[in-house]
C-alpha cells in the first residue's frame, strides 16, 4: 500500500470519505502487524462519508443502536463481531449485523493493535495516566510485547495504588497482594492479562495491573511474589477507543462521543 500523503487526505474539515479514513486507520494502527483472532479493520460497510464517530469497547445490539441514535456514521470498537471463525447470520449475531445495516453504520474494530499502540493504545494511555517512567515493552502476545512496564515516580502502598487505579477507572479493583507491600515497578497489560504474572516476576516487577482475573492464575501471584491489581477487562479497555476517536477529531475534525456500556467484568 502506498504511504498516506497530504494529497491523499485532502478533505473538508469535519468530514472524510470512509475509504480514505479506513486506509488511514489501517496504516496508523498497523492493523496487520499482530496475530489476532479478531477480524481487525472495517467489519461492516455503511455510509460512504464520515462526519460523526461513536466509540465503544464492545459490539452489541445496544451499542450499535446507541451509535445509530447518536447520528454516528462510524462506530469504533475494541471487540468486534468476527473472531476467527464463520458465524451464521442467525440469532443475536443477525440482529447486530442488521442493526448496523439498517442504520447505514460503518463498524471498525481494532483489537490487539489497539492494546499495543504506542500513542493511543489501552496500555499506553494507562501508563500515561499513572505517570509511568522508563516505559519498555512487556506482556507477551504470540511473540509480540503488547503491554508496558516501568517505574512509578514514587513508591506507594498497594492500597493507595489500588485506590488510584479505582479513581482512574471508576470501578473497585480486585487486589491479590502476593508481593511487596509497596508498589514501584509496575507492569500494565489491559484486558486478559492474568497469565503474565510469571513474566512480571521474571522482569523484576512487584506489581501487575491488568483487567480480568482467571481462577487458574490465582495462586501465581502468591507463589511468584507479585501483586496483581485486577481493574476489570472492560474498564482497562475504554482508554484506547476514546483516545483513537479523539485522534480522529484532531486529525480530521470529526465529532465523536464515547458510548459507556460497562459489563462489570
Amino acid at each position: 500500500m502506498p504511504p498516506m500523503t497530504e494529497a491523499t487526505l485532502q478533505t473538508q474539515r469535519g468530514e472524510i470519505e470512509r475509504d480514505t479514513l479506513v486506509r488511514w486507520l489501517n496504516d496508523y494502527l498497523q492493523i496487520g502487524a499482530y496475530p489476532d483472532p479478531s477480524l481487525n479493520g472495517l467489519q461492516i460497510e455503511g455510509t460512504p462519508t464520515i462526519r460523526r464517530v461513536a466509540a465503544s469497547v464492545d459490539t452489541s445490539v445496544k451499542t450499535l443502536q446507541a451509535a445509530a441514535d447518536s447520528g454516528a456514521d462510524l462506530l469504533l470498537v475494541h471487540h468486534g463481531l468476527f473472531w476467527g471463525r464463520p458465524l451464521p447470520l442467525t440469532g443475536p449475531h443477525r440482529e447486530r449485523v442488521r442493526t448496523a445495516l439498517m442504520a447505514d453504520l460503518n463498524l471498525y474494530a481494532a483489537h490487539i493493535p489497539l492494546d499495543a499502540h504506542p500513542e493511543v493504545g489501552n496500555n499506553a494511555m494507562m501508563a500515561r495516566a499513572l505517570s509511568l517512567q522508563n516505559a519498555r515493552p512487556f506482556g507477551d502476545w504470540q511473540g509480540h510485547k503488547i503491554g508496558l512496564s516501568g517505574e512509578l515516580p514514587f513508591a506507594q502502598s498497594l492500597q493507595d495504588f489500588a485506590d488510584r487505579v479505582q479513581k482512574l477507572t471508576g470501578e473497585i479493583c480486585l487486589v491479590h497482594g502476593g508481593g511487596n507491600p509497596e508498589v514501584h515497578r509496575l507492569g500494565i497489560l489491559s484486558g486478559s492479562g492474568a497469565g503474565a504474572v510469571a513474566e512480571a516476576a521474571a522482569a523484576g516487577l512487584d506489581t501487575l495491573l491488568t483487567g480480568e482475573p482467571e481462577h487458574k492464575h490465582f495462586h501465581d501471584a502468591f507463589e511468584y511474589g507479585v501483586n496483581v491489581v485486577y481493574a476489570g477487562h472492560y474498564e482497562t479497555e475504554v482508554f484506547g477507543v476514546r483516545a483513537l476517536a479523539a485522534k480522529l477529531e484532531d486529525e480530521f475534525g470529526l465529532a465523536w462521543q464515547f458510548l459507556h456500556h460497562p459489563t462489570g467484568l
